[in-house]
């Protein structure tokens, strides 16, 4: 079996946050092509309809939805949206995510609440829809390894008791440590995109114990340096490539769980 041997998604629906270009829109396309309804979020209508009228017309079943993950009041809004549309959802993607220009505070603070909250807001206001045997897939990055921290902070991220309340003050930790000026000496890098996706990936592993309680399986992926607006073009792999690690995970069934990925081989924190 090749190593990204995937699954028909035939009779399920997914959504794919930042599914409207670049690396989510490849998603999106892989996920309808194997069989999925595909909802597709964007920050904007017209960028998240356009993408649904692309979808359609490679006979994809597609929805688009507008979605700012940093706006509490928006995620709630488009969830309600896709729940009249869907019903359920049987794949979640969290897809969205920026990487800014420079450091401070401030850009600490939008990257971690988009790139990490942005996924905790989805994520919980979408877990009621989410049926018995729903998986739901973290876009990380090998930025988001433990390396990226110090002992103390590693030991933070991987403590077993470690909650998801827990976790977010953590994270927050970072912010205000950023804007005292003293996030060298507490261990933390300068960088709100690594920051984020080191919680990310923290995220799936205090998840995945509940959500195996209702047979939900989440996991982390890394998808590799790709070419995208992000990733820019000297970047080694394609967005079909990169999409491909994301629906090998979004069509396990059942396990594995908990893990971070690239390629459909698990890597190390």
């Amino acid at each position: 079996m090749n190593a990204l041997d995937t699954f028909s998604l035939r009779g399920k629906t997914a959504l794919v946050t930042g599914g409207s270009r670049g690396l989510g829109r490849a998603m999106a396309q892989a996920l309808g092509e194997a069989g999925a309804a595909v909802a597709v979020t964007a920050t904007t209508s017209e960028a998240a309809e356009r993408a649904a009228r692309e979808l359609a017309e490679a006979g994809i079943r597609a929805y688009g939805v507008r979605l700012e993950v940093s706006d509490v009041d928006d995620v709630e809004r488009a969830v309600a949206e896709v729940e009249s549309a869907f019903g359920a959802i049987d794949v979640l993607v969290n897809n969205a995510g920026i990487a800014m220009d420079g450091f401070n505070a401030e850009v600490a603070r939008r990257t971690i609440d988009a790139n990490f909250l942005g996924a905790l807001r989805v994520t919980e206001a979408l877990l009621p829809m989410i049926p018995s045997g729903g998986t739901i897939v973290m876009v990380s990055s090998g930025m988001g390894e433990l390396s990226g921290v110090d002992d103390r902070l590693r030991a933070r991220f991987t403590d077993p008791k470690l909650t998801r309340d827990a976790l977010v003050a953590l994270v927050r930790e970072f912010v205000d440590d950023v804007a005292a000026g003293r996030h060298r000496e507490r261990g933390w890098p300068s960088s709100g995109y690594r920051v984020s996706k080191i919680a990310l990936n923290a995220l799936v592993r205090v998840w995945a114990p509940e959500l195996a309680a209702r047979k939900i399986i989440i996991n982390a992926v890394c998808p590799g340096w790709v070419r995208t607006d992000m990733g820019g073009r000297g970047a080694s792999r394609s967005v079909e490539k990169g999409a491909a690690s994301i629906v090998w995970a979004a069509t396990r069934t059942g396990e594995p769980t908990g893990g971070f990925f690239r390629d459909g081989r698990r890597i190390d924190w």
